[in-house]
């Protein structure tokens, strides 16, 4: 059964909750690294990293490739597109919010106190 988008973006909010997973984020977002490049940055001890690079993976962010013993992990290209879009929708909103409002405020203009 496919994810709903509810589903997907709760995925993505989940795996960049935390300031480590982001850090990986950061990382991956300028090249392909290793479990090991990506611990020793964020302080992490080795199985820590695998358990954050798990969630990361689940969330649809990132994806890895073992080759013998080394696994790699890599940026998903469009991970982040549900945030991006997310965001562009709520910004839609506010803004024809703030539109509706202004033309009421024109409509409806205060009438000047006498002095």
């Amino acid at each position: 059964m496919p994810m709903t988008e509810t589903q997907q973006l709760d995925r993505l909010f989940v795996a960049l909750a935390d300031a480590g997973r982001r850090g990986m984020v950061e990382q991956l977002s300028k090249g392909p690294a290793t479990v090991t490049q990506l611990a020793k940055p964020a302080g992490m001890r080795l199985p820590s990293a695998v358990k954050h690079l798990k969630l990361l993976e689940e969330g649809g962010i990132i994806v890895s490739h073992k080759e013998g013993r080394t696994r790699t992990y890599r940026m998903r290209p469009d991970a982040l597109r549900p945030v991006r879009d997310w965001v562009r929708q709520r910004e839609a909103a506010l803004n024809a919010a703030f539109d509706q409002l202004m033309e009421a405020m024109n409509d409806n203009p205060e009438e000047e106190l006498e002095s």
